[in-house]
């Protein structure tokens, strides 16, 4: 969406208001001062002075809002607590995720590694034409000028940056800005930086799209089916026409469940409940959990059906046949759900010139805005999208098929689009009817020389594709392969000798989607565990035979080591206390590498007690080292709850799980404590939403074999013979 305004006519609106200095990009990503139908901000400066953030990446908990703030409050030379944040509306054409193409979202850890350059220099523009503008003032040289928290100052005088943003306004933005040299970074890299968002959301002002109320809105809550692609026929609300609130019903237009409108959630809920629905099952999902697995288990023991590296299958298995020492094991991963904080929701809000507006945590807004726009009939640039804070996502809020936003476009279109209309999932719903990280088997080989030396190693991956049938084929799969079923394995740091990975596509038994890590969060589990295994099979310690294989100049193999070194250094690898023992895993996903070592007490048998978890990161240059801790904190925490005790099973093709009591999330007491150390680089940042969370689960599985050799090849850990206390 474009704002089709002319430069003379922004100003003159903006002189009416109190001026304002807009920095951004035009479509061809050059520097653009003003407002335009080319045009939408990444800074805005008001009469008054207050900068803020225009972020194009939304905040569901991983701190871009900070990070990209902090971009900006460095360059025009801010104190944090001078810059504030508001979130882009949608426009790919300006705000598009470089790493993505035409299109605007957040996923992939993406956010500060594309917006790092960008945002510092839509800072630095600003603060070259706002001394500019002050030095025509007061008629000196703008290079005798400086800007600090605020405050122009230099060659005699001194004032606040808002007495020139009327002039700075009118200049032209230069083309190629300066950009502060990072010897003269204040914020960048200061541990000390807090997170703009903590305040809001510890005083409860935060709004998140679950707290949005619009005077007289409507709850809609959807009837959906218990299996995958059956089809609602017919529902009698004769039960629910007693419930107070309730005002009807419609079954949607794909048929694919029924709308229930109410005039609070209570009252959805329960006219929901007394629903009786007629669901046409034909075409279905009916399997359940043990067939899909035993379909996996199938596809690992047949040839591959696809040679993912293009390497000689038959070469590799000669020479593990013709090992000295032959390692092997297979691996098993249950679907796993997402399971946010915030459940799932949206709200459609009509405007008088026809158009809407959609509230929503929008982690892809390009996806719905198109949606909602084919389904509404209306022009894009009728279509708003507003925004919110999410509680939460871990991958959800971004499916191809913008499920819940079209759920939401569909039950507003069928009413008489006079009232707004907030689509509201359950915890229930999430679970029961949502998107997974899809099942996963693993089947390995090594082959070892009598010195301990790997001579091959044969990877089979089998598993249900995230990208196949979706938009995003076409862009992300090659020669029939959907690289993020085996990233992190076929294209690992590690130079391993003989390496073949195959992979088999295996039929979908849900909605997939990327979860947390996507594809890394099962095969670093496979990696590390089989790096262990062959460690043991050859007497050497884990450390040193993971460096073995990643000697050498290149840039992943020497910053993979230099984390594996420093982790075991910090985590005192080689001794343990009395009863415990520990566990090491190093992994590079999202452009990042990280280590682990987790340290564990107990047994298996009678309860083993997480003690502790060290963790060292590269990602390149730390812009906000406090939230980079946090994140690496909640990608442990994610981890290992998951393979604690996590999974969804189907019982003919429903899924059996409801709520937490059943699907339990990590608790804060089953990590002891959690040590983060950051790596200083020069290097670009890369990603850190999802890089803690890939080495946390090997590592653990690995301290647990330390303690009791054994070894663990299908998840989650509490079915295959471990406690927790």
């Amino acid at each position: 969406m474009t704002v089709s305004t002319s430069r003379r006519g922004f100003l003159k609106g903006a002189a009416a208001t109190g001026a304002a200095l807009i920095i951004g990009v035009t479509p061809k990503g050059a520097l653009a001062a003003g407002n335009s139908a080319m045009l939408n901000p990444f800074v805005r400066i008001g009469a008054d002075g207050s900068v803020t953030a225009i972020v194009k990446h939304f905040e569901k908990g991983q701190g871009p809002a900070t990070g990209l703030s902090t971009l900006i409050a460095e360059e025009i030379g801010l104190r944090m607590d001078q810059i504030y944040f508001d979130f882009a509306p949608s426009n790919p054409q300006v705000y598009n995720n470089l790493m993505f193409g035409p299109f605007q979202g957040t996923g992939g850890s993406t956010a500060m590694a594309n917006s790092f350059l960008q945002y510092r220099q839509a800072g630095a523009a600003a603060r070259e034409m706002l001394l500019q503008a002050a030095a025509e003032a007061w008629q000196v040289d703008a290079g005798d000028l400086s800007l600090e928290e605020g405050v122009i100052s230099g060659a005699g005088h001194s004032a606040p940056l808002g007495e020139f943003v009327a002039a700075a306004a009118e200049l032209a933005p230069p083309e190629n800005p300066d950009l502060k040299d990072p010897s003269e970074f204040r914020l960048i890299g200061n541990a000390s930086v807090r997170r703009l968002d903590s305040a809001i959301k510890t005083d409860g002002s935060a709004q998140f799209a679950m707290d949005v109320y619009l005077p007289n809105q409507m709850i809609a809550m959807i009837a959906r089916p218990e299996q995958r692609g059956a089809l609602a026929t017919g529902f009698d609300d004769s039960a629910a026409r007693q419930v107070k609130g309730y005002i009807n019903a419609a079954i949607l237009p794909n048929k694919a469940g029924v709308a229930v409108y109410a005039e609070n959630t209570w009252a959805a809920m329960q006219a929901r409940e007394s629903l009786e629905v007629t669901w046409d099952s034909s075409g279905a999902e009916t399997r359940s959990s043990d067939e899909i697995e035993a379909e996996i288990r199938a596809a690992l023991e047949a040839e591959p059906t696809y040679n993912v590296n293009k390497t000689d299958f038959a070469a590799t298995r000669a020479a593990i046949d013709a090992a000295d020492q032959v390692v092997e094991q297979v691996f098993y991963f249950p679907l796993l759900a997402h399971a946010p904080m915030e459940p799932l929701n949206c709200t459609i809000e009509p405007l008088a010139d026809g158009g809407i507006i959609l509230h929503d945590g929008a982690q892809m807004p390009t996806g719905p805005h198109m949606a909602l726009s084919q389904i509404l009939e209306l022009p894009m640039e009728k279509v708003q999208i507003k925004t919110m804070l999410a509680g939460g996502s871990f991958g959800r809020r971004a499916t191809p098929d913008a499920d819940y936003q079209v759920e939401a476009g569909l039950a507003f279109a069928m009413t008489d689009r006079a009232r707004p209309v907030k689509l509201v999932w359950s915890r229930e719903d999430d679970l029961r009817s949502g998107y997974y990280r899809p099942a996963f088997g693993h089947k390995v080989r090594v082959g070892l020389t009598a010195d301990g030396d790997i001579v091959g190693w044969e990877h089979q991956v089998a598993g249900q594709s995230i990208i196949k049938g979706t938009p995003f084929e076409a862009s992300f799969v090659k020669d029939g392969v959907d690289h993020s079923s085996v990233e992190g394995a076929a294209d690992t740091p590690y130079q391993i000798p003989n390496g073949s990975f195959g992979l088999t596509d295996t039929e979908k038994a849900t909605s997939t989607l990327w979860w947390r890590s996507v594809g890394h969060s099962h095969t670093a589990y496979v990696m590390e565990v089989m790096m262990d295994m062959a460690a043991q099979a050859a007497g050497a310690d884990p450390v040193d035979f993971r460096l073995k294989y990643l000697a050498g100049d290149g840039a992943d193999q020497q910053r993979m080591a230099g984390v594996l070194k420093l982790a075991a250094q910090k985590a005192g690898w080689g001794s343990a206390p009395a009863g415990h023992s520990k566990g090491i895993a190093v992994h590079k996903s999202f452009g990042s590498y990280v280590a682990e070592v987790v340290e564990i007490s107990g047994a298996p048998e009678s309860g083993i007690r997480i003690e502790n978890v060290t963790c060292v990161v590269d990602c390149g240059i730390a812009v906000n080292p406090d939230v980079i801790a946090a994140q690496m904190e909640g990608g442990i925490g994610y981890g290992i709850g998951h393979v604690m005790r996590d999974r969804i099973t189907l019982t003919g093709g429903a899924v059996d799980q409801y709520n937490f009591p059943d699907y339990e999330p990590l608790r804060i007491s089953d990590i002891g404590g959690i040590d983060v150390h950051i790596i200083p680089s020069a290097e670009p940042p890369t990603g850190v939403g999802e890089p803690g969370t890939p080495p946390a689960a090997p590592a653990l599985a690995n301290a647990i074999s330390a303690q009791s050799n054994l070894r663990i090849g299908a998840l989650p850990m509490t079915e295959n013979g471990v406690d927790w206390v």
